[in-house]
Formats: C-alpha cells, structure tokens, sequence
C-alpha cells in the first residue's frame, strides 16, 4: 500500500460553487476532457474541465452527499516539484507551471463532524505525489491561495500521521499542527472558525 497524502480544505457550505470555479482556473487549458456538467447542493450548476470516475456524465449532487472528481491542477516549479516531474516529459505554461495529475478530490457537502461547511480533499494518486504534497511549497501555496479565494476557514495537510500540518487558518497562512499546543484536537481548531450564519 502506497502512501496517500492528501490537503484538505474547509469553506462555508455556501462556498462550494467558488472552490469550484477557482480551480477551474488551476486547471491546463486542454480539450482532451470533455467538459462536465455538476449540479451541487441547491442547484446551482457548474462546468469544470475534469472527470468523475473517469467519466464525464453530469453528475447530481443536489442532494448533497460527496462529489468525486478526477483533477489534473497546475503548479509552479521549486525543488520537489522539479523532483516529481524529472522523467516525465511535461512541458511548462506560459507561467512556468507544470500539470500534475491526477488528483483525486472528494468533495463532502455538510460533514457530519462540521455540517456549516464542505470538506474539499485533494488526495495524490501516487507515493510519489505524496512525497512532492508534503515537501513542495509551491505546491502548498497553491492550496492556501485556493482556500483563500475560495473563502475558506482552513487548509489541513495529512500525512498520513497522528497530526496534520494547519497551512491556513482564518485568513491567513499558518504554521501549525493539529493535534498541537495550540489545538489540542480538532474541535479546538474548529472552535476558531467563523460562524457561518
């Protein structure tokens, strides 16, 4: 079993269709996926230029539940992202960036530990993808920066361990873990979350 490291990122339940749209814009500009139509919670509809299951039916999420999507996202090249990609034959953007791909996103809308807000988790595919998570900070700021377009509360990165990196909180870029000195559990780390009412 490989090691499946992964960011997790919290927003207002509200925010959903904004995460959504903001990384569509981290996405390659490519027709090679069709685009896929997902209906979220309340209605609202959205096209994004990823799978679902490999497939690009439209999916229904009105209802709530989880969405799984198959995402490829653009990063900025440092040290352990050049590492990742050495073999590969990846052609750079217009920005320097590299496509990485995939990465697997479960979104759950309305968890059960935090029902005001969607869990958006960005899981690697690879051992190799997990390494480059947990060691790039081009890869991690892509995240922050996508937790703060997106509105969110937190940006979490797991490793698989008995704690988890706190990469963004409440506005800002943090350094910190949970469980910590400072949060000791989750709930503590939720409890500075803003109400979302």
């Amino acid at each position: 079993m490989g090691l499946d490291y992964g960011y997790e990122i919290l927003v207002p339940a509200r925010n959903v269709d904004r995460a959504l749209t903001a990384l569509t814009e981290l996405a390659p500009r490519t027709d090679r996926v069709p685009p896929l139509t997902v209906t979220l919670p309340g209605g609202a509809q959205l096209v994004v230029p990823f799978t679902s299951n490999f497939a690009s039916e439209a999916v229904d999420c009105s209802a709530g539940g989880t969405l799984e999507l198959d995402t490829s996202i653009m990063f900025g090249v440092d040290d352990a992202v050049r590492e990742y990609v050495e073999d590969r034959d990846l052609p750079r953007d217009a920005h320097g960036r590299v496509q990485i791909g995939y990465i697997y996103l479960t979104v759950r809308f309305a968890p059960a530990q935090h029902p005001d807000y969607a869990a958006l988790e960005f899981t690697a595919a690879t051992s190799g993808m997990s390494r480059m998570f947990e060691r790039s900070a081009a890869v991690r700021e892509v995240f922050t920066d996508l937790t703060a377009a997106a509105g969110g509360v937190c940006c979490l990165l797991d490793t698989e361990s008995d704690t988890f990196d706190i990469c963004w909180l409440n506005g800002r870029p943090v350094q910190d873990t949970v469980p910590g000195p400072n949060f000791p559990s989750h709930r503590d780390l939720a409890a500075t979350w803003p109400d979302t009412a």
